[in-house]
């Protein structure tokens, strides 16, 4: 893989996820999906974030700008804190990964309160990606994936870091976002519109934001 820009899609979405990001890119880019993002699980698959991140690390062929989605974020900074020579920046966008909002009455009042906001044309398209990776994939996924310190992780990190939120994601809160970046050292930013899903509804800016993370300007 030569790609510049490496994008892993959140829980249950699939690579169309990126479509609307992919097509305002104008540097190489790859999707890559895991099983629960993307792909349905077999029995015999680890669901460990490193072992996600290994899976992952394999197909990086050279030191990439690392984009994760939600719970795929977990992901691409377990990558950048094991394999730091295949990394060159990370764009996280919408992160979860709050230990201490791990449990699952609070994962599902965040995501109802995130759901609300979502556009109602985006219904369509989240089930095909949903029902393709499989529910019981992304439950599997999530049941492990959600123990993940993504906190504990941030300080190892030693990449130039990106944060993107919506004003209305609630799985994402903006104090959330600026502790992720904090730890990182890096910046946090939140969008003009959108809930959990930006990566179908600013693919416009989340594509800046990515230009900027590869060297392409250095402004939005």
């Amino acid at each position: 893989m030569t790609a510049s820009v490496v994008l892993v899609p959140g829980l249950g979405l699939g690579p169309e996820a990126y479509g609307p990001t992919r097509k305002h890119l104008e540097i190489p880019s790859e999707v890559v999906t895991l099983p629960g993002f993307g792909e349905p699980t077999s029995p015999g698959d680890d669901l460990r974030v490193q072992a996600l991140a290994d899976r992952l690390a394999t197909q990086l062929k050279e030191p990439s700008v690392l984009v994760g989605h939600s719970a795929s974020c977990h992901v691409v900074v377990e990558v950048a804190v094991s394999r730091p020579d295949l990394v060159s920046g990370l764009v996280l966008l919408g992160p979860t990964g709050d230990i201490e909002a791990s449990g699952w009455p609070t994962l599902a009042g965040r995501w109802v309160r995130s759901a609300v906001w979502e556009r109602p044309y985006l219904i369509p398209t989240l089930t095909k990606q949903y029902f393709r990776t499989t529910f019981r994939a992304m439950a599997r996924a999530e049941a492990v994936v959600r123990h993940y310190d993504l906190a504990a992780a941030m300080p190892h990190v030693g990449v130039p870091t990106v944060v993107l939120r919506c004003p209305h994601d609630s799985l994402c809160p903006s104090q959330w976002a600026q502790r992720v970046a904090d730890l990182a050292g890096g910046e946090a930013w939140t969008l003009p519109s959108g809930s959990h899903m930006p990566v179908l509804t600013n693919g416009r800016d989340l594509a800046a934001f990515i230009h900027r993370a590869a060297g392409v300007y250095k402004a939005r």
